[in-house]
């Protein structure tokens, strides 16, 4: 494996989603100040999944013809733009279409810094390796809220927004400097052009990781877009107390996510999927009925627990479903687009349940999705281990 390679994209992940969490936790109580409606609160993060799941197939199946590097720089690049614009920014339809355009970044980014990572991967090592890797994504997810809720209460969120554009502009010069120029990437030499889209999803396997990533991602989208709301208006937290709870979901799952990779390099991948996704449908189930910081500190613990558990075996079949097709970035963006579906899908309808209902019953119905994702998961990936071994 190309340590240069890994620690370069490791580092430039690490600092794109530290920006990402400095600001996302704080949008729904940003935007309720503004007059924004829980519908519209839904819209602010279902436009950043909207323009991702639009562009993730276009930008994933380029990147396997044309090399990966240009893609992940131009992203984090404009990462760095959209953290200009939200300091500019002071009305809920002008947020809307930020997180639109930030949406078109990321489908430049985590998707092909994955496939680029599963490219150098070694055989028998995809748990490992990914769930390394994903330690990047997980632990600047969690030390963001934490940080991004101690700078609004002391400073104010615009502070928040210029440690997102300084954190991605990093990220942007790491890969712009240490990153080989795509002619020696791997990508290059490949000696099969990557299959269709068309061909591609008619793999049961990548349909059942898809269904399940976005059952998944749609209980996240609702946890992150109203579990601050519902904190701050129901037990009247902090930004810092949120910014905790947030973290701590996010930090447990991290935690976890080298040790389960090495346990689904060992293990039946669909038997940990199964058991993260029913201890995840658990936690957000919790979640409705619970009282006070502890309460809600017990459930996201709970939470991190899931997906620390079936994140990595996620990712390990994605890997090799992605060796045996010689289509890595194609179907990185496939299990992305199922990413960027749940987190569309997952806070817009819950803010339709929060105005017609309640704010508690969003998690009920996060647990039935997730209910369903698990048992479709594991009825359609039957016979992986001996497809992979062919």
């Amino acid at each position: 494996m190309n340590k240069k390679v890994f620690s370069t994209l490791f580092l430039a992940v690490f600092s794109v989603t530290l920006g990402v969490g400095l600001v996302v936790p704080l949008l729904p109580v940003y935007a309720y100040e503004l007059g924004a409606s829980g519908l519209y609160i839904g819209f602010i993060f279902g436009a950043f999944s909207l323009s991702r799941t639009v562009f993730l197939p276009y930008f994933g199946h380029l990147s396997d013809l044309k090399g990966r590097k240009p893609f992940i720089t131009t992203g984090l690049l404009a990462y760095f733009l959209v953290s200009i614009a939200y300091i500019l920014s002071r009305n809920v339809n002008f947020f809307i279409t930020i997180r639109f355009f930030q949406g078109i970044g990321s489908a430049m980014i985590l998707p092909v810094a994955q496939a680029y990572v599963g490219e150098i991967t070694p055989k028998h090592k995809e748990g490992f390796v990914m769930g390394l890797f994903n330690v990047s994504l997980y632990g600047g997810l969690s030390i963001g809220p934490l940080v991004g809720g101690m700078l609004n209460d002391t400073l104010g969120i615009q502070f928040s927004f210029l440690g997102m554009g300084a954190v991605s502009l990093v990220g942007f010069l790491l890969c712009l400097i240490f990153l080989p120029p795509r002619a020696h990437e791997r990508v290059r030499t490949a000696a099969k052009p990557p299959l269709r889209y068309t061909i591609l999803i008619r793999n049961k396997y990548v349909c059942a990781l898809f269904l399940f990533r976005l059952a998944y991602t749609s209980c996240i989208g609702l946890v992150w877009a109203f579990l601050p709301l519902y904190a701050h208006d129901r037990f009247k937290l902090s930004s810092s107390a949120i910014g905790v709870l947030v973290m701590l979901g996010v930090l447990t799952s991290g935690l976890l996510q080298t040790p389960m990779g090495f346990l689904a390099d060992r293990f039946n991948k669909r038997a940990l999927i199964a058991i993260g996704g029913l201890v995840t449908a658990g936690a957000v189930f919790s979640l409705a009925y619970v009282q006070g910081f502890w309460g809600l500190f017990l459930g996201n613990f709970g939470f991190g627990i899931g997906g620390g558990i079936a994140v990595p075996a996620v990712m390990a079949m994605t890997v090799i479903i992605g060796r045996h097709t010689d289509s890595m970035g194609s179907v990185m963006a496939l299990l992305t687009m199922g990413h960027s579906l749940g987190m569309l899908i997952g806070p817009i309808l819950a803010g339709i349940m929060a105005d017609a209902f309640q704010l508690g019953l969003v998690f009920i119905g996060g647990t039935v999705v997730m209910v369903i994702g698990v048992a479709v998961s594991l009825l359609l990936t039957s016979g992986f281990q001996a497809w992979s071994e062919k």
